[in-house]
């Protein structure tokens, strides 16, 4: 019987595809460290984020194409990890040094759950291991600090060269808001140059560091904060949140073809409030109407990135500061925004994928 090589696995791979990629995990690079003890393999697939939805499906697939292509094969263990895709631009850089995505969480019209949908996705993808960031943009109305817990004041970050804020840290997620530099009782009176220069400021004056996703919470509309967030950067994207009736679809439709105008590109779009379910019956309803989002998103051409029931346990996890799927990780809604979570993670990664922007070396190991 002949050695196993280097080489045969790596041919076997080549038949493993990722689902979201569409392309096989040896020309993606997604193949590291080979190693060869005898009869038995060992590598690791490095996926282009820790959120990856179809992390287990991609294992298994790689252990079948070893089994069933490599002669003489007795063990094989499969190391997962990632690193996470970045959506390169030299503005981006200037401004955010070390963070990899921008993504901003928009919606048409106030009172669809944004914010709420804007939190528990940031905690959902620091649950699964990618470093996030959150700017609560809603200058005017910021709920953030509410529906996080946190109470505290920035500190400085004291370096030899710069003086900047250090971000409030809660659920494994920085986050900056102007909630935590005025009093809870007084309202933000600002014309909206001043409103978009807080947010520049939260960008430029605030200690980031490393982050693999940067969320922006904007305000609903298409004023003038969105329209300064996507001149000072360039976005890696935006999603749109939404609730089922039509009045909220219009709205929706507007904020979407805004980010279309000014080449953001939309990674798709979530549904709010999207039915009940009575705890004492079990039963369905559709308060505000049936399948709306997804509708829009097939008008539009973007993904539909899910739907998220109403439960009075979201609202009140808001209320608390402790997000639904942190604080209730087993339950169904939980899992939902999870997965779409998930989703919204390889919608950056497919879109980096065909950008360019994410170019690594294979490493066959020793």
């Amino acid at each position: 019987m002949s050695a196993i090589s280097h080489i045969d696995v790596i041919n076997a791979l080549r038949h493993v595809n990722d689902p979201d990629l569409h392309k096989d995990l040896v020309t993606l690079n997604m193949i590291k460290d080979v190693k060869i003890n005898g009869s038995d393999v060992e590598f690791t697939v490095e996926l282009t984020t820790p959120a990856c939805p179809l992390k287990g499906k991609i294992e298994a697939d790689c252990v079948s194409a070893v089994k069933s292509r490599v002669n003489g094969v007795a063990e094989i263990k499969v190391n997962m990890s990632s690193r996470v895709s970045s959506h390169n631009d030299e503005r981006k850089e200037a401004i955010l040094p070390g963070v990899k995505n921008t993504i901003a969480v928009a919606s048409g019209k106030g009172g669809v759950g944004k914010s709420t949908v804007a939190v528990n996705l940031a905690v959902s993808l620091a649950k699964d291991g990618a470093k996030v960031g959150l700017i609560d943009a809603d200058i005017y109305g910021p709920s953030i600090p509410l529906m996080l817990g946190i109470k505290e004041k920035p500190q400085i970050y004291q370096h030899p060269e710069t003086k900047k804020m250090l971000p409030l840290e809660n659920y494994g997620i920085k986050l900056m808001s102007i909630g935590f530099l005025i009093d809870d009782n007084n309202p933000v009176i600002w014309r909206g140059p001043m409103a978009s220069g807080a947010v520049k400021q939260f960008m430029s004056d605030v200690y980031w560091g490393e982050l693999d996703y940067l969320i922006f919470d904007l305000p609903p509309g298409t004023g003038d904060i969105q329209l300064t967030l996507v001149q000072t950067i360039p976005l890696t994207g935006a999603v749109i949140v939404t609730t089922p009736q039509e009045v909220s679809l219009i709205d929706a439709r507007k904020g979407l073809k805004m980010f279309q105008r000014v080449n953001v590109p939309v990674f798709g779009i979530i549904e709010n409030m999207s039915y009940f379910i009575a705890p004492d019956t079990g039963n369905r309803y559709e308060i505000f109407g049936n399948g709306g989002g997804e509708k829009l998103a097939v008008e539009l051409n973007t993904s539909y990135l899910g739907g998220i029931p109403i439960d009075p346990r979201i609202r009140e996890g808001g209320d608390k500061g402790k997000p639904i799927v942190f604080d209730m990780a087993d339950t169904e809604y939980a899992g939902i925004i999870s997965g779409i979570s998930r989703r919204l993670a390889a919608e950056i990664s497919i879109n980096n994928m065909n950008a360019g922007s994410n170019k690594v070396e294979i490493s066959l190991g020793e």
